[in-house]
């Protein structure tokens, strides 16, 4: 038995330093479709051929080769951190809400790697 219960869903989240440019690139050289773009959020979304795996583009931090964050859904983030943090999986610093759209907390595993838990707040998911 696992210490959470993830959703069905995940996003692979890159930094880019121009998303509307990146998003085309996908959709030309992959066949990637826009989801949406946040303008205000500095971030975009799209839908990859694989059910229920999405691309997260943002543009928060500077790309760096190598860096692709897994952002896997969750129902309640508040309790899954609690019962992570119970069992010393250590996040970096405190959960991020966008209102109306998404919370979300990175963490790492035993080697540093970035992880990240999201819940939608949309309504939709």
């Amino acid at each position: 038995m696992s210490v959470v219960t993830l959703e069905n869903t995940i996003t692979l989240a890159l930094s880019v330093r121009d998303r509307h440019a990146s998003a085309k690139w996908y959709g030309d050289n992959l066949g990637f479709e826009v989801l949406y773009h946040a303008d205000e959020a500095g971030w975009s979304e799209l839908r990859t051929n694989t059910e229920g795996v999405t691309i997260g583009l943002g543009e928060q931090m500077e790309p760096s080769p190598g860096n692709m964050v897994p952002v896997f859904g969750i129902a309640d983030l508040a309790s899954a951190r609690s019962a992570l943090e119970g069992v010393g999986v250590k996040f970096d610093g405190p959960t991020q809400t966008t209102e109306g759209m998404v919370a979300t907390a990175t963490f790492y595993d035993p080697d540093g790697n970035a992880l990240m838990l999201a819940q939608d707040l949309t309504g939709e998911g």
